[in-house]
């Protein structure tokens, strides 16, 4: 058995880890995704009257535009990558800047987690969403410091697993924003 052969379960390891913690998350998103359905009818009002649908759809274009960013980014790691970690980043900052103004003008009307079930859900599913764009967020600043600094160190899984995460986490957005924002439109 070569040493190649020996270790690859080990370079791999970082992967498997992203995948199990991957997987933990996406059944605990769908738990708060279902209690919001379950307890939507509620404050369907609510959403109808107070969410800003069009804005928030452009906000969550940069978003999506950054899981694009992150796979060029993954796949010219060894040329000019960690430039396009700087940009992926850029655009999740505009994302989570959109969001909190989101919030900044749902709290000015009175919608807040403490205002009934639509709030509540409402500012946990989203919320929770925004810490991890949050935590993705220091994972590309490191990994860009990593590629700046380390380069010759760095191994592919890093840049891997974060791009999992990153592209988990435009994922969740997507079902998110077609439960809250665009189920809101249809209910």
């Amino acid at each position: 058995m070569s040493a190649d052969v020996a270790t690859a379960p080990l370079r791999r390891a970082p992967l498997a880890g992203m995948a199990i913690f991957i997987a933990s998350e996406s059944i605990f998103f769908l738990a708060i995704v279902a209690a919001f359905i379950a307890l939507r009818g509620s404050g369907l009002a609510t959403a109808k009257t107070e969410l800003d649908i069009g804005r928030t759809f452009v906000f969550s274009l940069f978003l999506f535009a950054s899981s694009a960013t992150m796979t060029i980014a993954e796949r010219r790691r060894s040329q000019d990558g960690w430039l396009w970690l700087v940009v992926t980043a850029a655009l999740g900052a505009v994302f989570l800047t959109g969001q909190g103004l989101e919030y900044l003008r749902l709290l000015g009307t009175g919608v807040s987690p403490r205002a009934g079930m639509f709030g509540t859900t409402f500012f946990t599913l989203t919320g929770l969403h925004g810490l991890h764009v949050l935590v993705g967020l220091c994972a590309i600043v490191a990994l860009v410091i990593a590629a700046r600094t380390r380069r010759a160190a760095l191994r592919y899984t890093a840049w891997e697993a974060v791009a999992w995460y990153w592209h988990f986490v435009d994922g969740v957005w997507v079902v998110v924003f077609s439960v809250v924002y665009l189920g809101t439109l249809l209910g």
